[in-house]
């Protein structure tokens, strides 16, 4: 019986059975396979196998995380399914046909937004706070706001508004910044395009533009080019311009790299990328958000004063949430500014107020769901609370977007709540918090209509989402990362290790270049680690050394990524770059076998970083401890810094 042959068994039933698998296959840490009926995968059943971790879906792939043990689970599943698995071009063919634009579109967001979440979730929580000391006039303060009669909070309120403005004003220069990480291009010209997007000395500010008369604006906020002018607009807290830009950035660079000469590359490639991307981002890209976010205005005040305001509320509940996401949301301060002149009171704010609530209890149940697990808590919990407090950034990129389920509860929610407001009329008496404290900007005889509003837009998202969340309806995560082909040596190695607890194994670094966190890694699987404990490396040059003394578990033909195990059970696992495994091998030597027994230090693989970087990938290598509930690993000096082939980077302790 092979090890893992009563999980592997427990497996093929749980994805519905062998009829329900058009292909499979394995990568570096994952079962992957294409389903034909997704909904016949008993989510639940799998998570409990023990050999598990995990298991999500991404581009029209099923993927359950087995860890370095896949190549001998993945050797245990063939032989008990009879399923012959399939290159790597059979499975992402068959993959396709369950892909369609947005699953795309929303893995793109979730894969920018994820390096920056920290900074969106401090900065929610920020902003609501600020939020309660200068937006509610309390009636124990006669009507007066916690600034308004505190020096010590107006101090307060104030010294807040440094990180706040650093991190939501400044939010494009974040995304160009990732954008740019993605698509493996130059990152500090990423960094440059959002600052000449936002840049507060020569832009009129975004939130100021509303307010900025017509004739203003050509005198002072303008480029006079002769026989044409450009309008000097800042993008403030935009997403959408700062992706568009940045991704043109990015695809320039792809493209310069490719045609031009290596001898002059650095004096051109630069220049070539970011000159037209900022050209575009003042003139076809920033102008074109506007335009939309114009459009919308217009449609927005049609609806809240037409004969079908009821059908308006439903859909202005649903698309809030996907406003929020392009940044196109700031445009209806205008419309409530207006409202509120006009008619004494806006009704569009309370549907914005009940969308945050309605989004913050989507984020709410998947953290109920997932309350035992630490790293998933540490994001969900304080971005319900941003959410609850008028901020739904950190909820939407942190968690919603990213499993999509909650965020679709979130807008139904939204969308039910947004009928029954303008159904019932409910007005504010002006722009407010959103979230729960928004009911403090309702006009008195609305407030228990909207009590009642606010109940719904938190109790139905916090059902649907747990009710999506178990029958499986909908995308939970879009992560991914290589295939390699099957393996069978690492049972055979692990079989001969042994070592006493408190055992130390020093880990030397395998390439030259800088050592950073592993939070740094493009791939979340690894930063988020769960594939284990270590580090990433951005190497300088493109040889690879054996960090500790061991033997070849795992080599794949591709000889992107090297698993290793020492005579103490230390298992390793090296992967250079992301999804270099594309490659088919190409830049790539490989200079042992599998099985090998190799020193520390001993050159292992080659690789040539200029063609992977030409090809548009990423050569941030992950060094991971694999087995991190045998082993403690600690890192050793500060990070990030560079490191010489050989300097120690980790020390491994046996539990």
């Amino acid at each position: 019986m092979g090890k893992f042959e009563k999980d592997a068994q427990e497996m093929l039933e749980a994805v519905g059975g062998k009829e329900n698998i058009a292909a499979v296959t394995h990568c570096a840490t994952r079962m992957r396979f294409v389903l034909n009926d997704d909904s016949k995968a008993d989510v639940e059943r799998l998570e409990a196998i023990p050999a598990v971790k995990g298991t999500f879906t991404n581009a029209g792939q099923f993927q359950a995380i087995i860890g370095n043990d896949v190549p001998v689970f993945y050797n245990d599943f063939t032989a008990v399914s009879g399923i012959e698995g399939v290159s790597k071009e059979a499975a992402k063919s068959a993959a396709q046909k369950n892909q369609n634009w947005l699953q795309r579109s929303l893995s793109m967001l979730a894969e920018i937004f994820t390096p920056i979440l920290p900074a969106i979730i401090v900065g929610g929580l920020i902003l609501g706070f600020r939020n309660i000391l200068e937006g509610v006039q309390w009636s124990a303060l006669n009507g007066k706001t916690i600034v308004d009669v505190s020096v010590f909070w107006h101090g307060v309120d104030d010294f807040l508004w440094l990180p706040g403005e650093a991190i939501f004003q400044y939010l494009p220069v974040g995304i160009t910044w990732s954008v740019s990480r993605k698509m493996g291009t130059s990152q500090i010209l990423g960094i440059v395009l959002g600052i000449c997007l936002i840049s507060p000395n020569q832009l009129l500010n975004a939130y100021n533009f509303a307010s900025t008369s017509a004739a203003e604006i050509a005198a002072k906020w303008t480029w006079n080019f002769g026989f044409f002018t450009v309008e000097k607009v800042g993008y403030q807290a935009q997403v959408l311009p700062a992706l568009l830009a940045g991704l043109s950035l990015s695809y320039l660079e792809r493209f310069w790299r490719k045609h031009i000469p290596e001898v002059v590359s650095m004096i051109f490639v630069p220049f070539l990328s970011l000159i037209p991307a900022l050209i575009l981002a003042h003139t076809v890209l920033g102008p074109v958000g506007w335009t939309i976010g114009r459009g919308i205005s217009y449609v927005v005040l049609a609806g809240l004063t037409g004969p079908v305001k009821w059908l308006f509320g439903a859909i202005f509940g649903a698309l809030y949430a996907p406003l929020v996401i392009t940044g196109l949301h700031h445009m209806t301060n205008a419309i409530d500014t207006q409202l509120v002149a006009d008619a004494g009171g806006t009704g569009l704010w309370p549907m914005i107020a009940l969308s945050n609530i309605a989004q913050g209890s989507g984020v709410l149940a998947y953290y109920w769901m997932n309350r035992h697990d630490e790293k998933e808590a540490q994001i969900a919990l304080p971005a319900a609370i941003s959410a609850y407090l008028g901020v739904t950034e950190p909820a939407l990129f942190g968690v919603n977007l990213k499993y999509i389920y909650p965020f679709i509860a979130g807008m139904i929610g939204s969308s039910i709540a947004g009928l029954l407001c303008t159904s019932f009329n409910v007005t504010a008496n002006a722009i407010g918090i959103g979230g729960l404290p928004g009911i403090l900007s309702i006009q008195a005889k609305y407030m228990i209509i909207f009590a009642l509003l606010m109940v719904v837009a938190i109790v139905l998202p916090f059902a649907l989402t747990v009710v999506f969340r178990r029958m499986d309806l909908f995308t939970k995560t879009e992560d991914a990362t290589v295939k390699a082909p099957q393996v069978e040596a690492l049972a055979q190695v692990k079989e001969a290790t042994s070592a006493p607890a408190g055992t130390l194994i020093s880990i030397k670094s395998p390439l030259a270049g800088q050592v950073q966190d592993l939070s740094q890694s493009p791939d979340p699987v690894f930063a988020q680690g769960v594939m284990g404990q270590g580090l990433v490396i951005e190497p300088s040059q493109g040889e690879l050394f054996a960090p500790v003394e061991g033997t070849v578990s795992v080599l794949f033909p591709t000889k992107h990524a090297i698993g290793l195990v020492t005579e103490q059970g230390l298992e390793m696992l090296i992967h250079i770059g992301m999804d270099t495994v594309n490659l088919e091998g190409q830049g790539f030597t490989a200079h042992v076998q599998q099985g090998d027994h190799v020193k520390q230090g001993q050159k292992l693989i080659s690789f040539d970083m200029d063609a992977i970087k030409k090809a548009g990938y990423s050569v941030t290598t992950p060094v991971i401890v694999t087995n991190q509930n045998d082993f403690q690993t600690d890192i050793k000096g500060n990070l990030p810094r560079e490191v010489k082939l050989g300097d120690e980077i980790l020390v491994a302790s046996k539990l």
